[in-house]
């Protein structure tokens, strides 16, 4: 899934490092990784990837992270990825 990427500037990902513990919950559930550690806290490498599932805020100890789900159609991210792995169009997704 590294390739798919929505529409670059829209995702609602946040992160507020002064909030981050550094407990690392973040980077584990991240889909893309789009989430690390760097000297004890969490940093997002490319926000842009993010599909906006919610696991990294939900995750989250300190709700340092927030984000809303679905407005960056994760639906629509992951059926064009199973259609790409199955090599047919088996499923669709929001805007399609």
């Amino acid at each position: 899934m590294q390739a798919f990427r929505y529409i670059d500037g829209t995702v609602t990902l946040r992160l507020d490092r002064q909030d981050c513990i550094g407990c690392g919950r973040c980077s584990l559930v991240c889909p893309h990784r789009i989430l690390r550690l760097e000297g004890n806290r969490a940093v997002i490498v490319d926000r842009d990837r993010c599909m906006e599932c919610g696991a990294c805020q939900t995750n989250c100890p300190t709700r340092a992270i927030t984000v809303s789900p679905g407005v960056g159609c994760a639906a629509h991210i992951i059926s064009q990825w199973l259609n790409t792995l199955l090599g047919r169009q088996v499923f669709k997704g929001c805007c399609e």
